[in-house]
C-alpha cells in the first residue's frame, strides 16, 4: 500500500468514528510514523509503505479512536507559527489562545522593555511566543505544576529563549518577585459540571481544566492579586470561555475597572484586557 491509499484509508476510519480534520489529523500520524515532515510526504505520495511502518501507523490511529490526542501521541503541537512539545502533563496550546498572545504582544508595544507575567503556563507556549516576538521582554512563568515547568523550559531552551524566561513555581501571582507591566493568564474556566463533556478528559490534566462551580474560581483569584502585582497603568489580560464575559464585568466592577473585550474565530468573548490604573 502506498501513501495516498494508506491516508485515505485512515481518513475514513477516524470519519467513522466521529473524528474531526480528519485528512490533518492522518497526514500528522503518518509523519509521525514515518519520521518525516510535510514537504517530504506529499512529495511522494505513490511511495510504497514497509510493512513495519504500516503496522506502527495503524497502532498510532488505534490510541487516536480511543481518545488519545494526536498531539500526545506525537508529542507535538504548533502554536503562533512555533514547534511546541507537550505530553500529558500539560494543556494542549488551542488556537484560540494565539488571540490572547495577539493582545499581549500589541499592549506590550506600548513599553520600551516590558515585563510580563505568563501564569498558568503550562507548555510555555504564551511565553515562548511572546519571548519569540518580543526581543526585548523579560518573562515570568508561573505554574503550580513542576512538570508543567519542566516542559516549558525545554520549549524555551528548544528556541533559546532561557535566558529572557524565568520559571517560577507556585500558585497563581504569589511566586512573582516584583511588579510587572502585563499580566497575561490561561487559567483553567471550564465548569466542573461541564469536564465530562471535554473529549480530552482522562488525558489532559484535570488540574488544567476545572475552573470550579461557574469556570471562575481562578480568574476571580488573580483577579483580587492583580493590583499589588502590577506596575502603575499595567494590564491584566485574561482569556475566558463561553458565557464569561458578563460575570468577569461584575468580578471587575467591584474594584471600580471594566474591560475591553476580543472574540476569537468563532465570535465568542475570548480575552479580556483590562487596565489598572
Amino acid at each position: 500500500m502506498n501513501r495516498r491509499e494508506l491516508l485515505a484509508r485512515a481518513q475514513k476510519v477516524l470519519s467513522d468514528h466521529k473524528i474531526s480534520d480528519t485528512s490533518l489529523e492522518a497526514e500528522l500520524l503518518l509523519r509521525h510514523a514515518l519520521k518525516i515532515d510535510r514537504i517530504h510526504l506529499f512529495a511522494d505520495l505513490d511511495s510504497r509503505i514497509s510493512a513495519e511502518n504500516e503496522r506502527l501507523f495503524w497502532v498510532l490511529i488505534s490510541r487516536r479512536l480511543k481518545g488519545e490526542p494526536t498531539a500526545y501521541i506525537t508529542g507535538h503541537r504548533e502554536f503562533y507559527g512555533l514547534d511546541l512539545d507537550v505530553n500529558s502533563s500539560v494543556l494542549i496550546p488551542r488556537p484560540e489562545t494565539e488571540l490572547l498572545v495577539e493582545k499581549t504582544i500589541e499592549v506590550a508595544q506600548k513599553y520600551p522593555a516590558p515585563i510580563i507575567a505568563d501564569i498558568g503556563t503550562g507548555s510555555g507556549a504564551v511565553a515562548i511566543a511572546l519571548a519569540y516576538y518580543l526581543p526585548n521582554v523579560k518573562i515570568y512563568t508561573v505554574d503550580i505544576s513542576a512538570e508543567a515547568l519542566r516542559v516549558a523550559r525545554l520549549n524555551s531552551q528548544k528556541y533559546g529563549l532561557e535566558e529572557r524566561i524565568i520559571f517560577l513555581l507556585g500558585d497563581l501571582l504569589q511566586p512573582l518577585p516584583e511588579p510587572v507591566n502585563i499580566i497575561a493568564a490561561n487559567l483553567p474556566y471550564v465548569l466542573t459540571g461541564d469536564l465530562t463533556a471535554v473529549n480530552t478528559i482522562g488525558f489532559e490534566p484535570k488540574l488544567a481544566l476545572d475552573g470550579g462551580r461557574d469556570g471562575l474560581d481562578l480568574i476571580r483569584a488573580i483577579c483580587s492579586q492583580t493590583k499589588s502585582k502590577l506596575l502603575t497603568g499595567g494590564f491584566l489580560l485574561l482569556e475566558i470561555g463561553l458565557g464569561q464575559r458578563e460575570p468577569l464585568q461584575k468580578i471587575l466592577k467591584t474594584t471600580g475597572l471594566s474591560s475591553t473585550f476580543y472574540t476569537d474565530l468563532n465570535g465568542i468573548d475570548r480575552v479580556a484586557v483590562t487596565q489598572f490604573e
